[in-house]
């Protein structure tokens, strides 16, 4: 179909039409000579035999499925189709030429094998045209839809990527906070309860944040304040937080949970393996056009970064889906004692 049944068949008549009303122009404009009954007779079966023909040669296109292949192996099998609906189409004219007596005298003379041969390869000259619109829009139709369904498809992947890597983020910091409070159940039942109005915010945050690709600063700084005070309970003097926050970052978008993936990564990596604990310091700030998050705690990088673990390849692989080559995040050794996590993610302007 061209745009559907109704749209294919007001085509086809318009297009034969046209070739009717070219007759008549040729005839007119060379003088003819031929009684007007014998012209519109021709015309008749012309166009006729151009709708009949054309729609047989379109319903094997489509029985045959040549609009799935490639235009390289269709080729040829278009060249055999365009011959035989020509031979077809001029069988069809010169019978009906002879049947109604509309022949030229001229052509009652020619054998009728020569008279087939002729009107084959004029005759082809309209159906070359219309097998060219027809396959060539199809084709073109079917391509879009493929770019299409391509673009859906990586867009499916990388919901799927996302909503992956979130799935494995969020359980991590629950596992902390429940046995700290499990600790604090018969020693501060009031701080137990504190910790447990604390642990249910920070659920509620990161089950929300399942159906987000980014959330506001402020948001992803309130869950990393909650898990902080969990994790303080289990560390008491050990664990010291300083914030450094200018307040224009707050609006801004971030990833969800992800600073908290970096604070978790923090006290697992540094703070927990530092026998007098140390300090966790987050800082939030502009640099250039960039929103710079950094996370800064007491401790030492193995020799050998396991980049591929999975709190920085998620880090990494969030950014990447999120925001291609604009954002960067790098961990580094700043001294001799302190670990900085660094995020870079473009400024969005409000």
């Amino acid at each position: 179909m061209f745009f559907g049944n109704s749209r294919y068949w007001l085509l086809q008549l318009l297009g034969w039409g046209f070739i009717g009303l070219v007759m008549i122009f040729f005839a007119y404009t060379y003088n003819v000579n031929i009684p007007n009954k014998i012209l519109f007779g021709r015309i008749v079966i012309v166009f006729t035999a151009g709708i009949l023909v054309t729609h047989i040669l379109r319903l094997v296109i489509k029985w045959r499925g040549w609009m799935m292949e490639s235009i390289i192996k269709v080729i040829p099998k278009l060249t055999i189709a365009l011959i035989v609906a020509s031979m077809l189409f001029s069988l069809i004219v010169l019978g009906g030429y002879n049947f109604f007596n509309l022949e030229n005298e001229s052509n009652k003379k020619l054998t009728f094998f020569t008279q087939l041969l002729g009107n084959s390869i004029s005759n082809g000259l309209f159906i070359l045209p219309w097998l060219l619109i027809y396959y060539f829009y199809h084709f073109f139709q079917k391509s879009r839809r493929q770019q299409l369904d391509t673009l859906r498809l990586e867009t499916l992947i990388k919901e799927l990527e996302l909503k992956t890597i979130k799935a494995h983020i969020n359980p991590h910091f629950i596992f902390n906070a429940l046995n700290s409070i499990r600790a604090l159940v018969d020693e501060d039942p009031i701080r137990a309860r504190r910790a447990i109005t604390e642990l249910s915010n920070i659920l509620r945050s990161s089950m929300q944040s399942e159906k987000l690709e980014t959330v506001p600063f402020e948001r992803e700084l309130s869950i990393v304040k909650d898990y902080l005070a969990l994790e303080n309970m289990r560390f008491e003097d050990r664990l010291k937080v300083e914030y450094m926050i200018d307040e224009d970052t707050l609006n801004q978008p971030v990833p969800p949970m992800m600073l908290q993936t970096l604070v978790e990564n923090a006290i697992k990596h540094g703070i927990s393996k530092q026998v007098n604990g140390g300090l966790i310091k987050v800082i939030s700030d502009f640099n250039g056009d960039y929103h710079e998050l950094t996370v800064q705690n007491t401790g030492k990088l193995p020799a050998e970064i396991n980049e591929f673990g999975f709190g920085l390849s998620s880090t990494n692989n969030r950014l990447s889906l999120l925001y291609g080559e604009n954002a960067n995040f790098e961990i580094k050794q700043i001294n001799g004692s302190l670990v900085e996590a660094k995020v870079m993610i473009p400024v969005t302007i409000h």
